[in-house]
């Protein structure tokens, strides 16, 4: 174990993981999956845009309007180089990474798909990804199917591969599953993809603060992201496609800022990226978004992933001691790549109830189906615990986590 962990480092920038729940209990928040906590640095960069420079950007001709303008831009070029983007006119802001793949659905999907064209998916996916796609295939005729997982919970390459077919348009998948942990073997199935003439999107909500995100070495051709996974605010986020997909794509919202002009009987659009940025955009989070991926690469991305495999190890190796407890996904040992993170399960015993005494001790969990229900049903459970893990996180936490799990599985064991 380093001297002077990266937690060490780094702790001291979260106000909220200082947070004590009583005089010798202090919080453990084990629940980065579902939303990261926020840096001073990010927290103190949102409140200097309100308190500084707050005016509308692109529009105004004053001095505050063009410093706001500046940093809003300089944020989306930020973007661009943190998944190492051609353009940042290939950024596209957004609410969050679910409106994103809506956009696709939208503007690509409507125009580019017909009845009995097919998009493939797999059964791990969040709903963000299996809702807009089904309300496309109402409207279009198109047809969804879906990639299975393999025992060790993992994406299934032979299933995929023998899905895969002239009449598929689109392959949607995401980089690291939320439930499973899983790591997906983008760059192949890209490539097996591209070989039968098919678009790949990628939902990188789950590794884009845990490890490095080249889309050029990935070869997609979308790619979505959500500025509260990688330690910014919450209600915005980003998508990123390539720039002669988005010239051909129609607006997804029409509004303010989209336009280029606008007549009586119709309009012509603004070029990209604004022409799928209708109406006043999230400013000051789009500003601090930014803040949160200078932060994030000030720490080093490879640093980040480095201790979080030591975390998982030690997750891993612990969980593995309790009874009854069975954890999805496939091992660290076996995925190098794995999240980090852990969803279990344990015999006779409710996720929601775990979860609620571990609250009572002071550590936060998620507990329910992760907005993954047919995931849930392919393994017979209506839901599961899952612990999540950061570069905040440290070995202590987790043995006191393990340590009170055991406690709260032996207690609702004696009163069921």
């Amino acid at each position: 174990m380093p001297s002077q962990t990266l937690a060490d480092k780094t702790r001291g920038d979260f106000p909220l993981l200082s947070k004590s729940i009583s005089e010798d209990k202090q919080l453990i928040y084990l629940d980065h999956a579902a939303t990261s906590q926020k840096p001073c640095q990010v927290i103190n960069r949102l409140n200097d845009y309100y308190c500084q420079i707050n005016a509308n950007v692109h529009r105004g001709a004053h001095q505050l309007s063009a410093k706001a303008t500046e940093a809003f831009e300089g944020s989306r070029e930020i973007v661009q180089n943190f998944v190492r983007a051609r353009s940042s006119k290939e950024i596209i802001f957004t609410r969050n990474a679910t409106e994103g793949i809506n956009l696709i659905a939208r503007s690509w999907g409507e125009l580019n798909l017909k009845k009995d064209d097919e998009i493939l998916l797999t059964i791990m996916e969040h709903h963000s990804n299996l809702i807009p796609w089904q309300l496309l295939a109402k409207r279009t005729g198109c047809v969804l199917r879906y990639v299975k997982v393999t025992l060790s919970g993992e994406f299934d390459l032979d299933d995929f591969y023998s899905k895969l077919n002239q009449r598929t348009k689109l392959v949607s998948l995401v980089h690291v599953s939320n439930t499973l942990g899983c790591s997906n073997p983008i760059q192949e199935v890209a490539d097996l993809a591209h070989s039968f003439g098919s678009l790949v999107l990628v939902d990188a909500c789950q590794s884009l603060a845990h490890q490095p995100v080249d889309v050029s070495s990935l070869g997609i051709d979308f790619l979505v992201g959500s500025s509260h996974k990688i330690c910014g605010p919450t209600g915005v986020g980003f998508l990123w496609g390539r720039e002669d997909l988005l010239d051909k794509m129609p607006p997804f919202l029409g509004g303010g800022e989209m336009i280029q002009d606008v007549f009586l009987d119709h309009f012509t659009p603004a070029e990209i990226p604004h022409k799928f940025e209708a109406g006043t955009p999230p400013i000051g989070e789009a500003i601090a978004m930014g803040s949160a991926i200078q932060y994030l690469e000030s720490i080093g991305l490879e640093n980040i992933k480095s201790w979080e495999t030591i975390l998982l190890e030690h997750l891993f190796e612990k969980l593995q001691s309790i009874n009854g407890l069975n954890v999805l996904g496939p091992t660290p040992s076996r995925q190098m790549m794995r999240g980090a993170l852990a969803t279990f399960s344990v015999e006779n015993t409710h996720p929601n109830d775990i979860a609620a005494l571990l609250d009572l001790a002071g550590i936060c969990i998620r507990s329910g189906h992760h907005c993954c229900q047919p995931l849930h049903r392919y393994y017979g459970l209506s839901g599961t615990a899952r612990v999540s893990l950061s570069f905040t996180s440290t070995t202590e936490e987790i043995d006191c986590f393990i340590d009170e799990l055991s406690t709260a599985i032996s207690f609702l064991k004696k009163n069921a």
